[in-house]
């Protein structure tokens, strides 16, 4: 055991000594190394097996080294936190926990910090300092004087109900992939006895297929099966039967012999057999969950169901690891991207901006989150308000409009898993995009009058593509001229008769840019020691690469240096970039969508009296 306290405390000039303690973790046993502070080794270095002895190894050793000073502070830290680290993390959590509980009047003899690094920075640190060598003991050594140099943050302790759900989800994950690859191996086993049949199901996994191909594996034997035998598979469309007889009696199949037909059949079973096995582990994965001791509530979110929930939990453990909404976001890449290249189902070329969901960040949870955002866009209160108005404005990029209803999600994930409190679909009026009534603001400017102006361009009947004062629609910013030019700016928006005056500057002052970067999820994204800010430009970059957009958070203002791009200005011409769409109507967004004034009230008091 480690010297326990005795009645007397330490002497209070009592020096603290840090050892740092690399271990180097496999599957079979451990290395460990101890330095002391000036990086020399406090004591011979240890390999001990994953077992109770090897532990117990680990341990005398650590007295050994207590014993020798009055007071010591064991900085542990492990090369990776993965599968091998699992239990000897749990066994150093508890020698920490021990050590940590004894009397209040006693100062401790020995303190113990446990962190964990990731594997690439512990690779990168070990060649900055011992060269391309690689071995156990230069491994421990090198994380042993990364604990004594860097002093890394302790790691939190799990509670043993989280991992489990973290151990249910990992192998749901495997199963997911597995289930992924068979149906690949099926489509490829398809296209040699029935290359038809993918052209009249989009998922060729589902009850029916599987039956039919258990059936009749190959296009020559479902050619000569009657409409009745097809008729009578559960769940077949019997608008079908009849097409898919024609077709196999006409496929152009390559392979139609016994040993295809029992590859087809062999592939049918594997895929039933995971089937079952990914919805035996969702239940698994879904009482794992309700037993955690503490629920996080995001359950409770219209859209996400219990397993959903359960994964998110498994894969985001401590929602305090991310300090902003957008972090979460960038950290599942819960986010649309172009892709424009390839031929549709029917054969014919992609449009040039199709966009589909970003390939970064876990595939177990984007599948879930995905189909969750499905669910959310019908149910969810927030998220089909958001999903509406974006396909409103984009009605040919629909899985763009759910890529943000993920990104929605996750913000609410966020919001309800940091408060502890279940959702509540009346906290906020979400049909309505601004914390006030529309409706009783259109009604407030609809009636003031239009103010004279020196032409046309001043007045209410501006053409929808000029501000004022002849100034085009451009990627310039809303300039002074404007307001110069006209007391105040006009939109002109809504039904026939309602005008809205806005003040652009008035807009302008009320909103900083870091505000609508956030909004966006672009700051986490944008790198720079000052208010000077670089990244990838989101106007004409989907893929998020680059460092062409240059924002300056002082000012307000940004700016693309691409020579095809070139788009500069403020928040609103940034707004009118990203939507596409005129000034006046990019600042008539930004006032609904971030609940601005759009013009100062006394000026639109004094109007109206």
């Amino acid at each position: 055991m480690l010297p326990q306290p005795t009645s007397a405390p330490p002497p209070r000039d009592a020096k603290i000594v840090r050892i740092g303690v690399g271990i180097d973790t496999s599957r079979y046993g451990h290395y460990a190394a101890f330095l002391r502070e000036d990086l020399q080794p406090a004591a011979g270095e240890l390999q001990f097996g994953e077992s109770a002895a090897g532990y117990a190894q680990l341990r005398q050793r650590l007295e050994h080294i207590a014993a020798k000073h009055d007071q010591v502070h064991f900085a542990i830290r492990l090369d990776a936190a993965g599968q091998y680290a699992d239990n000897l993390l749990h066994f150093l959590h508890g020698l920490a926990t021990q050590l940590g509980t004894r009397q209040a009047d006693a100062a401790p003899h020995a303190e113990v910090a446990i962190s964990c690094g990731d594997p690439q920075r512990n690779k990168n640190y070990c060649a900055a300092v011992f060269g391309k060598k690689k071995s156990d003991p230069i491994e421990a050594r090198a994380v042993a004087r990364y604990a004594i140099n860097e002093r890394p943050a302790p790691v939190k302790v799990l509670p043993a109900e989280l991992r489990a759900v973290r151990q249910v989800a990992g192998r749901l994950q495997a199963v997911v992939r597995q289930r992924t690859r068979l149906i690949n191996q099926f489509h490829h086993l398809l296209a040699l006895s029935f290359p038809e049949l993918a052209l009249f199901v989009k998922d060729i996994s589902i009850g029916w297929v599987l039956e039919l191909c258990s059936r009749y594996p190959t296009a020559r034997r479902l050619a000569v099966a009657s409409a009745e035998d097809i008729e009578s598979i559960p769940y077949l469309p019997h608008a079908q039967a009849q097409p898919l007889l024609a077709s196999a009696r006409a496929s152009i199949a390559s392979l139609n012999d016994d040993t295809m037909a029992e590859l087809v059949r062999d592939q049918v079973r594997q895929l039933r057999d995971v089937n079952a096995r990914q919805k035996r582990l969702e239940s698994t994965l879904i009482a794992a969950f309700r037993a955690l001791p503490e629920p996080n509530h995001i359950d409770t979110i219209p859209g996400i169901g219990d397993v959903t929930a359960a994964i998110l939990t498994a894969f985001i453990l401590d929602i305090d690891r991310f300090e902003t909404p957008g972090k979460l976001v960038n950290y599942f890449g819960a986010m649309p991207i172009e892709a424009s290249s390839g031929i549709d189902r029917d054969g014919n070329p992609r449009g040039p901006k199709r966009y589909v969901m970003s390939r970064r960040g876990n595939d177990l949870v984007r599948r879930y989150l995905w189909m969750a955002a499905l669910s959310a866009v019908r149910y969810n209160p927030a998220v089909r308000a958001l999903f509406a108005r974006l396909a409103a404005k984009h009605p040919d990029k629909k899985a763009m409009a759910l890529g943000h209803a993920m990104r929605k999600l996750l913000h609410l994930v966020f919001a309800i898993w940091k408060t502890k409190k279940p959702f509540d679909k009346e906290h906020y009026p979400w049909h309505t995009p601004t914390h006030v009534n529309v409706k009783t603001l259109i009604d407030e400017y609809k009636n003031a009058p239009v103010p004279d102006a020196p032409d046309a361009r001043c007045s209410g009947n501006a053409p929808a593509t000029e501000q004022a004062a002849g100034l085009k629609l451009t990627a310039e910013p809303a300039r002074k001229e404007v307001t110069a030019a006209c007391t105040e700016n006009v939109v002109q928006g809504g039904a026939a008769g309602e005008a809205r005056y806005i003040d652009f500057a008035h807009v302008k002052k009320q909103l900083p840019m870091a505000r609508v970067l956030e909004h966006l999820g672009l700051s986490a994204r944008l790198r720079g020691p000052s208010a000077q800010r670089r990244g990838a430009c989101p106007i004409h970059r989907a893929d998020l690469r680059g460092r062409t957009f240059s924002v300056n958070l002082d000012d307000n203002v940004f700016h693309c240096f691409d020579p095809g791009c070139q788009k500069k200005g403020d928040v609103i011409d940034l707004w009118a970039a990203l939507n596409q769409q005129s000034l006046r109507e990019a600042a008539l967004d930004l006032v609904q969508t971030f609940d601005l004034e759009p013009a100062p009230r006394k000026r639109t008091e004094k109007r109206n009296g």
